[in-house]
């Protein structure tokens, strides 16, 4: 009984440190035959000893079936609820599938939301084609200055809508100045903290309601899966999980991909901290480097919003932005020089990604015609998405290839 009380405390103690929670909350070994990794549930479906069960079951939210139900991806819903400091959690199959689920479930004809002018490439698809079909007006805005959102906020307005740090750029938009202008017009704050990550940020302590966090990224961390999150206060979660998930979208999170996140998360902290470091020193390589025209790393001192970076992030992480002097032919040069780093889309693994937004545009308008660029992203613009590598084969590796240009 003392050994089981005892792991009980470890587990939920409000009191212990981020990686301790992160391998720790929610589960108690004891409560599973003494299993130290939490099982897996592998069902669509659940038994009750009889039809009274079910019914209370049904009322109760729907213990009844694996879309709304199942207790690995609960407890990964509850371990990320704790390490953002939220009340509560959803998990979904991707992050699109949150950003659907989110915006679908809050968000009626008629509303409008008002976003920044620079997303995420399909959260831009989302807001620019989807949301319009269904009658919901999308306002984009530049909201590096807060005072822009005075200007376009209307009876209509609902929700403000923006990622910090902004992908593809890296760059950071102060949630607290952004929150307080919103709720001040009675707006709902839905922040995507991806390219920080839970270790890293906090939105919901600066003002946001609504975090938003692409599973697939950093916190699962190992470029294996695919996966969403929704973290806010228990109301609009549960919004969201009755409608969103249970007949709006129903991308539910598979109870192996939730096991798998549940992994990942246990050496996010760890993980971080060397995504920030190798990208501290990659960012001042490149800053010096004469083939390069501008870094955006808002971590180096001499950004001009490394202050804001400083006030609601705890370090930096692996994502940054910049671009060559000798711009788009420069970018394609420098890309195929490369020999560690690796040419992907994706970002938060543990290998470093490179990718350059304006070769896949171009690639997509030969059968999207309407495709291109988001607000504030330039031919020239690289995406780096550092990796936990050696620091000293990254920098080799990027200036070789910087060289030869």
């Amino acid at each position: 009984m003392a050994a089981s009380e005892g792991t009980q405390k470890v587990a939920t103690s409000s009191q212990l440190g981020f990686a301790t929670r992160a391998i720790h909350h929610g589960y108690d070994p004891a409560d599973h035959h003494g299993a130290v990794s939490p099982p897996v549930y592998f069902t669509s479906t659940y038994a009750f000893s009889n039809v009274a069960d079910n019914d209370v079951a049904a009322a109760l939210g729907g213990k009844l079936y694996a879309r709304e139900h199942n207790p690995t991806t609960e407890l990964l819903e509850a371990r990320l609820a704790n390490l953002e400091g939220a009340e509560a959690g959803l998990v979904l199959a991707s992050g699109m599938a949150a950003v659907g689920a989110l915006m679908l479930s809050l968000l009626s004809q008629g509303d409008e939301l008002i976003v920044h002018r620079t997303l995420y490439s399909n959260t831009t698809a989302m807001t620019e084609q989807g949301l319009p079909r269904f009658g919901i007006n999308v306002v984009p805005v530049d909201l590096n200055d807060p005072t822009n959102l005075d200007a376009v906020v209307t009876p209509r307005s609902r929700a403000v809508y923006f990622e910090t740090p902004v992908n593809p750029t890296g760059d950071v938009l102060d949630i607290a100045a952004i929150a307080a202008r919103a709720h001040a017009a009675g707006l709902l704050v839905l922040v995507d903290g991806t390219f920080a990550s839970p270790a890293l940020q906090h939105p919901l302590l600066h003002g946001a309601d609504i975090v938003l966090h692409s599973l697939t990224k950093y916190i699962n961390g190992h470029g294996d899966l695919l996966g969403g999150a929704l973290l806010g206060n228990v109301e609009l979660i549960a919004k969201i999980h009755s409608q969103g998930l249970r007949f709006i979208t129903g991308a539910a999170l598979s109870p192996m991909a939730s096991s798998l996140v549940l992994r990942g998360i246990k050496t996010l902290p760890l993980r971080m901290e060397r995504h920030g470091s190798n990208a501290l020193a990659i960012a001042r390589m490149l800053d010096t480097h004469p083939a390069v025209a501008w870094v955006n790393y808002p971590f180096l001192p001499s950004h001009p919003r490394h202050a804001i970076a400083r006030r609601q992030m705890s370090n930096g992480s692996g994502m940054m932005s910049f671009g060559l002097r000798g711009g788009f032919e420069a970018a394609r040069r420098m890309l195929d020089n490369l020999k560690i780093i690796t040419l992907a889309v994706s970002l938060g693994d543990v290998e470093t990604l490179i990718m350059h937004p304006a070769s896949i545009i171009r690639a997509r308008k030969t059968v999207r015609p309407e495709t291109h660029l988001q607000s504030g992203v330039g031919d020239d613009l690289i995406r780096l998405s550092v990796g936990l590598e050696d620091e000293a084969d990254l920098l080799h590796d990027l200036k070789q290839s910087l060289d030869r240009l």
